[in-house]
């Protein structure tokens, strides 16, 4: 049975994370600015999350669309690393790395060069069928490199049912959370929408929350000041991007009064 528990990382009960969506780096389509402009963006959004309140932050390559399915190029591994040596540097604020869609291996390799706690893996078991093409878990290879590093600190936020997919085939939501914590090795669950900003469903929140093995439970997408309370009772934290950004809209810069009521709601 998992032991972890949110509050070795985090101070607060049913903590918020803030996302930094980095902008496009260097090799990615749609890279239009120089590497100044993309850390000053992202430093801003760093400083905003925490005036507002928030309880830590995930760094993810939000616009290096489209997504590799799998490992990413080293030039992005490298500019991330350095990103998050810079957040690192800007807050003490608990720190987790997601490398879309789904470069787990990066990563971690990226928590345990810049010290961050947590990473964030859309598909860890399992199989699913995403725009990026037929995505296959990577937990096998994943756990091994976290022991190779004696990096077992570093806690594996998994997703099922994740957003942006289906499954290949049927299967019942219990199986796939089973498997995910029990023969994957998640630390934590993460639950979302069908897509970025889109609200989870509540019915499935609690399904997981029921069939979770003691593993933690967070809702990742969609999670709103107004409806963060509600959720509240069947999860244990948030991971938050689009509702807190300037006018709701993802492209936006990281709104702090947006970040500060969501973060005040659930009080």
């Amino acid at each position: 049975m998992p032991t972890f528990q949110l509050s070795e990382i985090f101070s607060a009960p049913k903590p918020v994370i803030g996302m930094l969506h980095v902008s496009p780096l260097p090799g990615a389509p749609q890279y239009a600015q120089d590497l100044s402009e993309v850390r000053e963006k992202l430093l801003c959004d760093v400083d905003a999350l925490v005036a507002g309140g928030a309880h830590g932050l995930m760094l993810e390559n939000f616009g290096d669309t489209p997504f590799y399915p799998g490992r990413v190029p080293a030039t992005a591994i490298a500019h991330l690393t350095a990103l998050a040596v810079e957040v690192r540097r800007r807050s003490d604020l608990p720190l987790g790395i997601n490398v879309l869609r789904n470069d787990g291996r990066g990563a971690l390799a990226i928590a345990h060069a810049a010290g961050a706690e947590f990473i964030r893996v859309n598909v860890l078991c399992g199989t699913r069928v995403t725009d990026q093409g037929i995505i296959q878990g990577i937990a096998h290879d994943l756990l091994r490199d976290r022991a190779a590093l004696s990096a077992q600190h570093i806690r594996i936020f998994a997703d099922v049912n994740v957003k942006h997919s289906a499954p290949l085939a049927p299967r019942p939501l219990a199986e796939e959370v089973a498997d995910v914590v029990l023969r994957g090795g998640a630390d934590a669950l993460i639950v979302s929408g069908s897509a970025t900003g889109t609200a989870a469903d509540l019915a499935e929140i609690q399904q997981v929350r029921n069939d979770a093995h003691g593993a933690p439970v967070l809702v990742g997408s969609g999670v709103t000041a107004e409806s963060v309370r509600s959720m509240s009772q069947y999860t244990d934290g948030f991971i938050v991007g689009t509702s807190v950004k300037r006018d709701g809209i993802v492209a936006n810069p990281v709104d702090p009064n947006r970040v500060a009521a969501l973060v005040g709601a659930l009080s």
